[in-house]
């Protein structure tokens, strides 16, 4: 593995991965995984199409379960619990392909994932949520199957937030959406950090993530092969076109 300083690991580390083997029947995706995020840290996970971010990301969240390693979160070993008490224990989780329910009305899907935190916090209620995101609280009425892809990624974002999540993890929250609704998606993410909200985002398009993500890990046929801050990969000419450009 290449790369200099490890900026995931800067400050206080919430989230750690160590050693993750992920398999999909006999197929072996993930080898040996090492990831740390900084508390109140953005970590930009980025990779090729089938690089094996999404498994990560999944691995993480409790969906596809190691065989080998840990996943510590303020030190309490997760790895091969079930989604709900990973949830419970302070990982919020944003998946691709936003998972929203499509015949409930988007306040419906708001409350739906609305829990305390682990340290019984409230941060994250609807009056925030409507103040942060003012697109949903003019559509809380609307089915959320008839919003458009960009709306439905906003929402997935929020119902998410409404467990009040001590780390979010976003996986591709870029993909396929209008560079103008990728904007939004961007700004929010922003806004989300300096709240202090931990997040790992998982991404194929490196310049997305420039202006959001401190921190980079790049993964290539399920190995973690660079670690840095997002600055030192940006400047890293080599590992940038051996494992980023298209």
């Amino acid at each position: 593995m290449t790369g200099g300083t490890n900026g995931s690991t800067a400050g206080d580390v919430i989230l750690k991965v160590e050693g993750i083997d992920v398999f999909y029947g006999a197929s072996k995706i993930l080898f040996g995984v090492d990831l740390e995020v900084g508390r109140g840290r953005t970590l930009a996970l980025l990779g090729r199409n089938g690089a094996g971010k999404s498994t990560t990301m999944k691995a993480i969240a409790g969906i596809a379960r190691p065989r080998k390693g840990s996943i510590t979160m303020e030190g309490q070993n997760l790895a091969g619990e079930r989604p709900d008490i990973i949830a419970r224990a302070g990982i919020g989780y944003v998946p691709e392909d936003r998972q929203v329910f499509t015949m409930h009305s988007v306040e419906d899907n708001l409350l739906i994932g609305m829990k305390k935190g682990i340290r019984g916090q409230e941060d994250w209620t609807l009056e925030r949520v409507y103040d942060t995101f003012p697109i949903l609280a003019r559509m809380k009425d609307r089915r959320a199957g008839l919003m458009s892809g960009g709306e439905q990624q906003m929402l997935t974002i929020a119902r998410t937030l409404m467990g009040n999540p001590d780390v979010l993890l976003l996986d591709e929250p870029s993909e396929g959406l209008a560079p103008i609704i990728v904007q939004a998606i961007g700004d929010l993410i922003r806004t989300l950090r300096e709240t202090g909200v931990t997040i790992v985002l998982a991404e194929q398009n490196m310049h997305f993530c420039l202006g959001i993500s401190e921190d980079a890990a790049v993964i290539d046929k399920g190995h973690i092969v660079y670690r840095d801050t997002i600055a030192g990969l940006r400047a890293n000419e080599e590992v940038t076109k051996r494992y980023l450009a298209i």
